[in-house]
């Protein structure tokens, strides 16, 4: 008969030697696993750094490699500057009483410009003006409506027989070589100066429409191919 042997397993949990030396598979392990926790660590180290930034602190780019926007809100929402209207070539007519202003308006923005208004300390009031026929053929000068539209990057001419600022109640005689200045006023309130000199000049006659709040007034002289500066 065969004699079977009998093996008995011990079950209770061995007890290591605190003094044991440590292998080198071991060693090999933690020096792999050092370099895998701080890149577990470094989102925490960015998150917290970002939470203490300061706004327009430069933030380091996430572990992931996603680059992070340091925009600010003044740069993405700087308001776009217009650029302001000129009048080349202006001239006023020399004159007492009321007179007229000329000239070409250049507007060099994106954007159509439309002139509502006008003031000058040299007169009572200002209007936009422009010449319209009557009945009987004659022209006359009346308020343009809509005000002066000066096209993006386009121009509008201001002469007599045409569109042109009318100055009303001045307040002392303009001569020669004076200076006057305007304050123009466009929708949504853009202002625009201009200055130009006085001249004397002599031409044809137009009158004032009958819808002037100022009545029919005569304006003498308003031709621009006499003008002398």
């Amino acid at each position: 008969m065969n004699r079977t042997t009998t093996h008995r397993l011990s079950l209770s949990p061995s007890v290591s030697s605190p003094s044991a030396p440590s292998s080198p598979a071991s060693a090999s392990s933690r020096q792999r696993l050092a370099p895998a926790a701080a890149l577990l660590a470094a989102p925490l180290v960015l998150t917290a750094c970002a939470a203490g930034a300061t706004p327009g602190t430069r933030v380091a780019a996430s572990a992931a490699g996603a680059p992070t926007s340091v925009a600010t809100a003044t740069a993405q929402h700087a308001p776009e500057h217009s650029r302001a209207l000129t009048l080349d070539s202006g001239w006023v007519k020399a004159g007492s009483g009321m007179t007229a202003a000329f000239g070409t308006i250049t507007n060099p923005a994106d954007h159509a410009v439309t002139i509502v208004s006008g003031s000058t300390p040299t007169a009572q009031m200002v209007q936009l003006h422009t010449m319209e026929k009557q009945a009987d053929g004659s022209m006359t000068m009346t308020e343009k409506k809509g005000g002066f539209v000066v096209p993006p990057h386009g121009t509008l001419t201001l002469s007599p027989g045409g569109d042109h600022l009318m100055l009303m109640g001045l307040t002392q005689p303009l001569d020669n070589g004076q200076d006057v200045t305007f304050s123009m006023v466009a929708t949504g309130g853009e202002t625009f100066e201009w200055t130009v000199p006085v001249r004397s000049f002599a031409g044809a006659e137009e009158t004032y429409s009958p819808q002037s709040p100022t009545g029919t007034p005569t304006m003498h002289d308003m031709s621009p191919t006499s003008a002398t500066p």
